[in-house]
């Protein structure tokens, strides 16, 4: 039990056992590509939670399948949670699910797209200060885009302002990014920080790119971002798709 616990205390481990119940059998590779870290790093995770057996192994061919394990989290359940009673458990569960709701009921803006791309090139596309000055209107710089990281949205007019700055939540190259968004002087309020998530799949051969933008300030906020997200989205889809973004930058509203 104490290499169960020990296992456990790792949020890198956690996740990858978060991915085997989500889709178990998963290669080391599979597995690898949501984590980043070098696979030496990812396969020393994994055999700690192997000597915990919280993960099983099968060999297929030159291959090594990765399964969870779910009987130790099962003992730990039998020692210490079935013995309360679990109608109230789930009582207090929804409680503060609910309440948890109510602190966070803030409008939130969600965006698809499908690209011809690939998740490694549109995640470059969102991260890379060059790329997004092509099709964005302005760069989104970071120094290693690793959670903690403060990132900043600058104009491109050689003036360097940061129109937008963040904190990077989670990055896990290149299917999931999670940054806070903010104006620079509200950057120190953190109740008034939104939050933008950037999920990429691949959808057969192209790619699904779902943005959502949560913690919205206000009904008007999300009338701003839902003209916005689409047409940059718009922009970055022309780009990896033919090699140059519109012809027109399509946030801004044609004369008449």
């Amino acid at each position: 039990m104490d290499q169960v616990f020990k296992a456990l205390a790792d949020g890198t481990r956690r996740r990858l056992l978060d991915r085997l119940h989500e889709h178990g059998g998963q290669t080391l590779g599979e597995l690898c590509e949501h984590i980043d870290m070098t696979r030496q790093s990812v396969t020393q995770h994994l055999s700690v939670l192997e000597a915990a057996n919280l993960v099983s192994t099968v060999r297929r061919g030159r291959e090594k399948l990765h399964y969870l394990n779910p009987v130790p989290l099962h003992e730990i359940q039998e020692r210490w949670i079935d013995k309360f009673e679990r109608p109230r458990l789930r009582a207090l569960s929804a409680l503060k699910r609910r309440a948890e709701e109510a602190m966070t009921d803030k409008p939130t803006f969600v965006y698809v797209t499908y690209i011809a791309s690939t998740p490694e090139k549109v995640w470059d596309a969102l991260t890379d200060a060059d790329l997004t000055a092509t099709y964005w209107g302005h760069s989104n710089v970071s120094e290693d885009w690793l959670p903690g990281s403060r990132w900043e949205h600058r104009r491109t007019d050689g003036t360097g302002v940061a129109d937008v700055v963040g904190t990077v939540v989670e990055s896990e190259r290149p299917t999931r990014l999670v940054a806070t968004w903010a104006s620079p002087e509200e950057e120190g309020q953190e109740d008034k920080h939104s939050r933008v998530t950037y999920d990429i799949r691949p959808h057969g051969d192209i790619v699904r790119l779902t943005v959502t933008h949560e913690d919205l300030a206000d009904e008007t906020a999300v009338q701003q971002v839902s003209l916005g997200w689409p047409a940059v989205l718009a922009n970055l889809k022309s780009l990896l798709e033919t090699g140059k973004p519109l012809p027109q930058e399509p946030w801004l509203v044609p004369e008449h």
